[in-house]
C-alpha cells in the first residue's frame, strides 16, 4: 500500500479550527432562533437581514427545507423562493471557503477508498455537471455536500453556478409549501406537497442504492 503523504502541523491546526467554528455555529441555535430573526425582521434591511439569517442558519446545520418554508410564510411565494436560492447560495460559498481554506489541505489526503477517489476525480473534470446533480437529486444532504465539493478539486465558479441553478426546484417545492400553510387545501400547497413527498420518496430509493452501492465497493476496496 502506498505511503500516505505527510500532513503538516499548520493543516492540522486549521481542520481543528474549522470543526470548533462549526461546533460554535451549532451551539449558537441555543442562543438565538433564525426563524424568530426573520419574523421581526422589517424596514428597508428586512432582506439583507433576512439573506444573512437564512445563509448563517444552513452553516449552522439548520435543515434547509425548515428555512425554505419560512421563507415562503414570511416573505411569500415571490419574494420568499428568491431570497432562498440566494442565500442558499450564499450559505453553500460560505461553506465551500470554509472547507477549502481550513480543511482541505489535513483531509484531501485521507481519500483513500476507489469509490472516494473517483468521486472526487468526477468533481475535478465535470465539476458543474457533478454539482448540478447533487443539487437537483434529493437525498444527499446540502451541508454534507457542501463540504464534500469543498475537499474535492471542483472549481468554484461552476460549483456556485451549479449550486444557484440546481436548488432552485427542491427550494421552490418548500417556500410554495410555507407560503400556502394558511390554505391546506389550495391547489399551490397541495401540489407543493405531493412534490415534498415525491422528493421523500426519491431520497430514500437514492439512499438505498448508495448503500447497497457501498457494501458492493467494500471488498473491491479491500483488495485494492
Amino acid at each position: 500500500m502506498p505511503k500516505l503523504p505527510p500532513i503538516t502541523r499548520s493543516a492540522w491546526l486549521r481542520l481543528a479550527l474549522l470543526l470548533a467554528v462549526l461546533a460554535a455555529l451549532a451551539c449558537s441555535l441555543l442562543l438565538w432562533d433564525p426563524a424568530a430573526v426573520l419574523s421581526r425582521a422589517g424596514g428597508p434591511w428586512r432582506l439583507p437581514i433576512a439573506t444573512v439569517v437564512y445563509a448563517v442558519g444552513t452553516l449552522a446545520f439548520v435543515p434547509k427545507p425548515a428555512l425554505n418554508a419560512a421563507a415562503g410564510l414570511l416573505l411569500g411565494m415571490v419574494q420568499g423562493l428568491a431570497l432562498a436560492v440566494v442565500a442558499t447560495t450564499l450559505g453553500a460559498v460560505l461553506a465551500f471557503w470554509l472547507g477549502r481554506a481550513l480543511g482541505r489541505d489535513a483531509i484531501r489526503p485521507l481519500i483513500r477508498t476507489r469509490w472516494l477517489t473517483a468521486l472526487d476525480q468526477r468533481l475535478t473534470e465535470q465539476g458543474f455537471r457533478s454539482v448540478l446533480l447533487m443539487r437537483i437529486v434529493p437525498g444527499l444532504p446540502f451541508q454534507a455536500a457542501n463540504y464534500g465539493c469543498a475537499l474535492s478539486g471542483v472549481r468554484f465558479w461552476p460549483y456556485t453556478w451549479a449550486t444557484l441553478l440546481g436548488v432552485a426546484p427542491g427550494t421552490a417545492a418548500y417556500v410554495v409549501a410555507g407560503a400556502s400553510a394558511g390554505s391546506p387545501t389550495s391547489p399551490a400547497f397541495l401540489i407543493s406537497a405531493a412534490v415534498i413527498v415525491l422528493m421523500c420518496a426519491i431520497s430514500v430509493v437514492t439512499l438505498w442504492r448508495a448503500r447497497a452501492a457501498a457494501r458492493a465497493a467494500r471488498p473491491a476496496d479491500a483488495t485494492a
